[in-house]
């Protein structure tokens, strides 16, 4: 597996080298938005880690108009850990981000979290619950859980965020992007307790006063 890893902090490349090479993946690193382009003009890594802050700009605009046409699994790195910052990583349509100063270990866990979930063609299974997110159905032991378009949308964003919190400004921006209504808090309640009653089974997290999460087994 060839990962290819923007990042201009010597030590953190040279950390994150000899982890990947213990874990058998081959990574690649760049340290500026030039010699990526140059990259990845030729090359077509198995993931991307891409740090935002950049010497010679911005990662956030190379992700828009490269990465993303590219249709490259992408994680980002970022010392922001803002609400607006994650929320911009989401909606461009990254599959996960990392703050720093992060643990190699956890960066390595959300790496092979993304390739297998590719490997097994989208399909995530949590308890008795599968979803099927290249179909975007879901199961309830092997039997198809009715749920309309906008609640298959917030529970993907979930499954495709397994053992992390989703904010709950991101859950408005999801709702607000698929309604074009305006949203509040209490909007999101009850999305989440009519998906909770269809599933039947209490695997969505409320994190109190941030967001809800789902954990894998």
């Amino acid at each position: 597996m060839n990962i290819f890893l923007l990042e201009d902090n010597d030590a953190i490349i040279k950390g994150l080298e000899y982890s990947f090479k213990l874990n058998n993946y081959k990574l690649i690193s760049a340290k500026n938005l030039e010699e990526a382009q140059t990259y990845l003009k030729s090359n077509k890594p198995n993931l991307i880690i891409l740090d935002i802050s950049l010497p010679d700009g911005n990662g956030l605009n190379l992700y828009n108009d490269l990465i993303k046409n590219l249709n490259i699994p992408t994680i980002f790195l970022t010392a922001l850990d803002d609400e607006d910052t994650i929320v911009k990583c989401f909606n461009l349509g990254c599959d996960d981000y990392i703050t720093k100063p992060f643990s190699s270990k956890e960066l390595l866990a959300r790496v092979k979290r993304i390739l297998l979930r590719n490997k097994n063609n989208s399909v995530i299974i949590v308890q008795n619950i599968k979803f099927d997110l290249d179909k975007m159905i879901v199961y309830k032991n092997d039997v198809e859980v009715s749920l309309t378009s906008l609640e298959k949308n917030l529970l993907s964003l979930l499954f495709l965020n397994i053992n992390k919190t989703v904010r709950r400004g991101a859950i408005l921006d999801k709702i607000w992007e698929l309604t074009g209504n305006d949203v509040d808090d209490h909007t999101i309640t009850v999305y989440l307790k009519r998906i909770r009653e269809k599933l039947g089974v209490d695997i969505i997290k409320t994190v109190k006063g941030i967001g809800y999460r789902i954990d894998e087994e």
